[in-house]
């Protein structure tokens, strides 16, 4: 099955469905490494339906299908490689951020507090999750817009919940990446006031994290290809 519309964008799920076909079909041994690699490659680089078609045209889907469809539904994320467990109970080293006539930004490897307020008038900022600790598994971020605007980007498998509000303005979750919250994950509640202005919560994976998954996959598969080539023809 092939898409109807090859000039629609492709989503990061999509691409994840591909990818998992094109990760099937080496194990299977209907690909060798360095043609995988290629596809796998291509994958991440796709931007339209058009562009993903090719690289399972001539695969099955998983299952014993017969072609590898480009749009299926969706499934769930592993999420970020490291646990949960290792990210939750570190000590907070911010629990706030505050923007006049400029901005502010948490990024990268910093942990939450328990209660984090921000604060942006006539500016703007960023709150990014994806590769934060967290000082207690449930955690409230609290955004004041006031003529301004703010960015709150949580990895896909984040509990999150938003219950702002927007005056002359908005306040809500613009998912970008599919995903399913992890039951270990903590519990992120986002509230606040957007007053003429906007806060928007964006679930959406790291570049990072994203080319740490493929790292670890082509990893197992060679893993997985020299132990065949042990065990000989015979499989034995």
């Amino acid at each position: 099955m092939t898409s109807e519309l090859p000039e629609m964008r492709a989503s990061d799920a999509e691409r994840e469905r591909v990818a998992e076909v094109l990760r099937e079909a080496v194990a299977e041994g209907r690909l060798q490494m360095e043609e995988f690699e290629q596809r796998l490659d291509a994958t991440y680089k796709a931007r339209t339906h058009g562009e993903l078609e090719p690289l399972v045209r001539d695969l099955p889907a998983p299952g014993g299908g017969a072609v590898a469809p480009v749009v299926a539904g969706q499934r769930p994320r592993t999420g970020s490689l490291a646990r949960w467990s290792d990210r939750v109970g570190k000590p907070a080293t911010s629990n706030g951020a505050f923007a006049f006539w400029g901005g502010f930004s948490r990024r990268g490897n910093w942990t939450i507090s328990r209660v984090f307020t921000a604060f942006a008038m006539w500016g703007g900022g960023e709150i990014d999750l994806r590769e934060a600790n967290f000082e207690d598994g449930e955690i409230v971020v609290r955004c004041f817009a006031i003529m301004g605007g703010m960015q709150v980007t949580v990895p896909p498998d984040l509990n999150v919940e938003v219950r702002g509000i927007g005056i002359m303005g908005g306040f809500g979750e613009n998912t970008k990446d599919d995903g399913f919250p992890a039951p270990d994950a903590p519990r992120v509640r986002v509230t606040g006031l957007a007053l003429m202005g906007g806060v928007g919560v964006e679930r959406k994976r790291s570049k990072a994290e994203k080319q740490r998954e493929r790292d670890a996959q082509t990893q197992q598969l060679r893993d997985g290809g020299r132990s065949r080539l042990e065990k000989g023809d015979d499989g034995r």
